[in-house]
C-alpha cells in the first residue's frame, strides 16, 4: 500500500482534467521537432488528451500522436462523465482538443505509430507517414480492440443497442426487453446489475448453461429466465436490434442487449517492447501508470476498467507522475 505521503513525493497531486476522443485534426499551429521530445503520447483519445493536459500546464514538451480509431466511435452519446453527461462524443472531444491545444508546447499529429526503438537515454518513434521523433518517455494511450463474433448481425448492433456497461448506457435502456449474451459467473454478474434497471430480463447462454446451482437458484428467483439455444443471428435494423433469433427456430423479442466480447490491445508496440500483461490482457502498471519497462506508461482502457471518468483519471495520472520522473532527474542533474 503506497502511503499518501509517498505516493505526492513520487508522483505529485493529481488533478482529473477533461480531455475526450473525437474527430481530431493534424497540426493546429506550425509544427517543429526539438531534439527530443519530454513525452509522445500514442493515442488522442480520452486518456492521451487528458495526460497531455497536466503535461502541458507544466511547460513539457509533448506531441500526441492519434491514429483516429476509437472503440466507441459509434456511440451516439457520452454517459455516467460529471459536466458531460449527454453530449455527443464529438461535442466534448472539440472542446478537449481546443482547451489542451491552448498550451503551446503541446502538438497533435494525426499519424499512426509503427515502431519504437530504444536508443541509448530516449525512445525513437516512427510513424507511419515516416516521421521519426525522439522522446524522453513514453506514453501508450492506445485502448483496446474488441473482437466481434461472427453471428450475424452482432458487429452492426455493437455500440448502438449491443451494450458492454450498464453504468454508460443502462438508463438508456431502463424498463426495456433486456438480454444478456454471457454464461456463468459473467452473466451472473450482468444480471445482478442490470436486474435494477429492467425486470424483463433474459439470460442467453448460447450453449448449455454453466451456473452453479447457487445462481441458479438465484435467478429464477428473480425471474430471470436462462435460454441455452444457440444464437443464429440479431435481427435489426441500422444496429437497433428487435430480436435474438435462435437455432430452434424461436426468435425473442429485445431491444438491448449486453456482451462482453473477446478484446485485444489495439496496439502491439508495449508488449513487444517487453511490457508485462495482466492475466485479463490488459497493460501491467503500476499505481503512477508505469509499465514493466522503465520510461514507459500506459492510461486508458488498455490498463484499466473501461469507462470514460477512468480513463480522464488515469490520463492525469499518468501525466502528472511523468512530469514528477522529468522534474527528479532535472533536479538532481543541476
Amino acid at each position: 500500500m503506497i502511503s499518501r505521503r509517498n505516493f505526492i513525493m513520487q508522483g505529485g497531486l493529481i488533478t482529473t482534467a477533461f480531455a475526450l476522443p473525437g474527430a481530431l485534426k493534424a497540426f493546429a499551429r506550425p509544427f517543429t521537432a526539438p531534439p527530443a521530445f519530454d513525452v509522445v503520447i500514442v493515442g488522442g483519445s480520452y486518456a492521451g488528451l487528458s495526460a497531455a493536459l497536466a503535461l502541458g500546464r507544466s511547460l513539457r514538451n509533448v506531441l500526441i500522436i492519434d491514429s483516429g480509431l476509437r472503440c466507441n466511435s459509434k456511440a451516439a452519446q457520452a454517459h455516467n462523465f460529471v459536466t458531460q453527461d449527454n453530449q455527443t462524443p464529438k461535442a466534448i472531444a472539440d472542446k478537449a482538443k481546443a482547451d489542451v491545444l491552448k498550451y503551446t508546447t503541446v502538438s497533435f499529429q494525426e499519424d499512426m505509430v509503427v515502431q519504437v526503438h530504444k536508443k541509448e537515454q530516449l525512445f525513437e518513434v516512427a510513424t507511419q507517414s515516416g516521421k521519426v521523433v525522439l522522446t524522453k518517455k513514453l506514453l501508450f494511450a492506445t485502448g483496446l480492440k474488441d473482437i466481434m463474433p461472427s453471428t450475424p448481425g452482432f458487429a452492426a448492433c455493437w455500440g448502438v443497442s449491443i451494450l458492454h456497461c450498464p453504468y454508460c448506457h443502462g438508463y438508456e435502456v431502463r424498463h426495456q426487453r433486456t438480454g444478456i449474451l454471457g454464461n456463468g459467473d459473467l452473466a451472473f454478474h450482468y444480471a445482478q446489475l442490470v436486474s435494477n434497471l429492467t425486470n424483463k430480463l433474459t439470460i442467453f447462454t448460447n450453449g448449455k448453461a454453466s451456473f452453479s446451482a447457487d445462481q441458479l437458484h438465484l435467478l429464477q428467483k428473480n425471474k430471470i429466465a436462462v435460454i441455452e439455444s444457440d444464437i443464429q443471428a440479431i435481427d435489426h435494423k441500422e444496429g437497433h436490434m428487435s430480436g435474438i433469433r435462435l437455432t430452434d427456430g424461436s426468435v425473442h423479442a429485445l431491444d438491448a442487449l449486453y456482451a462482453r466480447p473477446a478484446f485485444e490491445q489495439h496496439c502491439k508496440i508495449p508488449v513487444d517492447m517487453g511490457c508485462e500483461l495482466t492475466p485479463q490482457g490488459l497493460l501491467k502498471v503500476d499505481p503512477f501508470q508505469q509499465t514493466s519497462v522503465p520510461g514507459i506508461y500506459a492510461c486508458g482502457d488498455n490498463s484499466a476498467f473501461r469507462s470514460i471518468a477512468t480513463a480522464v483519471a488515469t490520463g492525469s495520472q499518468a501525466g502528472s507522475a511523468i512530469n514528477m520522473a522529468l522534474a527528479t532527474t532535472t533536479f538532481q542533474l543541476k
